[in-house]
């Protein structure tokens, strides 16, 4: 099920995941995303070095592909037939993806509104049978966890402790680059599977000699959907960001465990603040993220106006590509003026001299 000299996560850091000869080596090409420096952001906010961890750059467009990976390998090593989530778009299409590519039958349940397009249609396109409900995410966690029980059918959701996994792999990316953990690492909070992955996979990475120190993790929920800063579950998570509008995260307890034992945070940024996030990382460092990723930028900007103290080294990890909704760009970028056909008036409109 490989197919492709590339290696896969499960292929690439199998020494440190629960798979053995008998889990099929499943790959779409996840992982190996790359670490790019954010030069603009150091200038802005006097940090000495900022990273910025492009998940984007998975085969689906997330980092939901890394757990899907393995998530999805052993569902198959354990005779699965199905897959089943509940998702607010990239956990569908990764799921879908890994469905398409393993044969594997896929339903998929999203809410009925407030999804992107462009993870619906991701969805679609692979083969998913996709399933509109009249509730959020959570209910609809609830509806397949009841379905999950049936034979032969595997859960793919991030309670599925594979797909945490999975996910830990990219906490090794990290290290391998930069040849250390960093001192900070500022990453988004939705159902809180990802911080609860990277805390355990810096931690595997430490205790097997690969790295020194551990960082200190900082997540980042959106004011309206922040469940673990306000110590309750919100009924109905409002915000723009909405791969992250999740009222009651699956592994907050987890979650929780790795902001203390890290010495760390969890936070709420507005959404006024994610959106300049968005669209600064756009126009300073020319990255296109979908607005729940620019949560963790939020965060960085929300601690350093604010004159908290932060390591010389800071990972923030953008978790999904910018064309997962490209109708969020079109709502907060400039509207481009129609002109007419010859070179002054295109001159004109951008600014330039005729002469």
């Amino acid at each position: 099920m490989n197919g492709s000299p590339r290696p896969g996560v499960i292929e690439r850091y199998g020494e440190f995941l629960p798979v053995g000869e008998a889990t099929p080596n499943l790959t779409i090409g996840e992982g190996d995303t790359p670490l790019v420096r954010a030069a603009s952001l150091e200038r802005r906010l006097g940090v000495a070095e900022v990273w910025l961890k492009l998940e984007g750059c998975n085969p689906t467009g997330s980092f939901k592909d890394r757990g899907l990976a393995v998530a999805a390998a052993k569902a198959i090593e354990e005779s699965a037939h199905s897959f089943i989530c509940a998702s607010t778009g990239n956990t569908a299409a990764s799921a879908a993806a890994f469905g398409a590519r393993s044969g594997t039958p896929t339903g998929v349940i999203i809410p009925a509104r407030g999804v992107a397009l462009g993870k619906v249609a991701q969805a679609l396109i692979y083969g998913a049978r996709v399933i509109p409900i009249q509730g959020s995410f959570d209910d609809g966690l609830t509806v397949v966890r009841e379905l999950a029980s049936r034979p032969g059918v595997a859960l793919v959701n991030s309670v599925n402790p594979y797909r945490l996994e999975g996910q830990q792999t990219a906490a090794f990316e990290v290290v391998d680059t930069l040849g250390e953990a960093p001192d900070e690492l500022y990453i988004p909070v939705g159902n809180a599977g990802n911080i609860t992955a990277y805390w355990k996979g810096f931690r595997a990475y430490e205790s097997a000699g690969r790295s020194r120190q551990l960082p200190v993790m900082r997540g980042f929920q959106a004011a309206g959907a922040a469940p673990i800063v306000e110590g309750a579950p919100v009924a109905s998570p409002d915000t723009v960001a909405s791969a992250i509008r999740i009222g009651n995260p699956a592994n907050w307890e987890r979650a929780v465990q790795a902001r203390d034992e890290s010495d760390g945070t969890i936070e709420a940024v507005s959404d006024e603040l994610i959106v300049e996030a968005y669209q600064l990382l756009a126009a300073e460092e020319g990255i296109f993220v979908e607005l729940a990723s620019a949560a963790s930028v939020a965060g960085l900007l929300q601690r350093a106006r604010g004159g908290e103290a932060m390591g010389d080294r800071v990972v923030c990890v953008l978790t999904g590509t910018g064309l997962k909704d490209p109708g969020a760009a079109v709502r907060y970028a400039p509207k481009p003026a129609e002109v007419e056909a010859n070179t002054e008036a295109v001159a004109q409109a951008l600014g330039w001299s005729l002469n």
